[in-house]
């Protein structure tokens, strides 16, 4: 009999317990900020369809014209750096810095999640500064306006070929000089 109280023991102290799921890992997430969307603003209903591009997603959220409208477009900063996918650099790859606002908000987190957004709104690109890199992947914007803004490149990742887009928030000054690794 006393044989079977180390077995018993375990098991009565593990009647009560029950097993819980772990909890989800944090994920990287830009936030997208709610806003009450003038009439004039609001995106087209189901009553006014539009063609989005083979691939893509249409937006949600509309251009918000009065959020832009307290942006400069241009400046004194200039955001210098290298583009690199999975430890290579990526040459002749499109590079931009798009101010961060309710818009760009939303297709920054739809790329982060591999899912490509119809293209800006040509009143958005205004406010966008692009640039190519080079040969070893560098490049330099010039000409920025202070505030937040998302550089992001894309190029194929090394390993599977994919693409794969590279995204971080930066926060300029008038006159500032950044050095950025954009890489992934």
């Amino acid at each position: 009999m006393k044989r079977w109280i180390p077995m018993l023991l375990p098991g009565l102290l593990l009647a009560g317990c029950e097993l819980m799921p772990p909890a989800p890992s944090p994920t990287d997430r830009i936030e997208v900020i709610d806003r009450e969307v003038e009439p004039a603003e609001r995106p087209p209903t189901v009553e006014e369809p539009r063609e989005v591009p083979s691939g893509r997603v249409a937006r949600q959220v509309a251009f918000p014209a009065a959020e832009y409208a307290s942006l400069e477009k241009t400046g004194s900063a200039v955001i210098s750096g290298q583009l690199t996918i999975g430890g290579r650099p990526v040459p002749n790859a499109g590079v931009s810095a798009a101010p961060v606002t309710t818009y760009s908000a939303e297709a920054a987190e739809k790329a982060l999640a591999g899912i490509a957004v119809e293209p800006a709104d040509p009143r958005a690109r205004e406010y966008t500064h692009t640039t190519r890199t080079d040969g070893n992947g560098r490049f330099r914007l010039n000409g920025l306006p202070s505030g937040h803004f998302y550089l992001s490149g894309s190029g194929p990742d090394p390993a599977s070929g994919q693409p794969r887009v590279v995204i971080r928030q930066v926060q300029l000054r008038n006159g500032q000089q950044l050095g950025v690794d954009l890489s992934r």
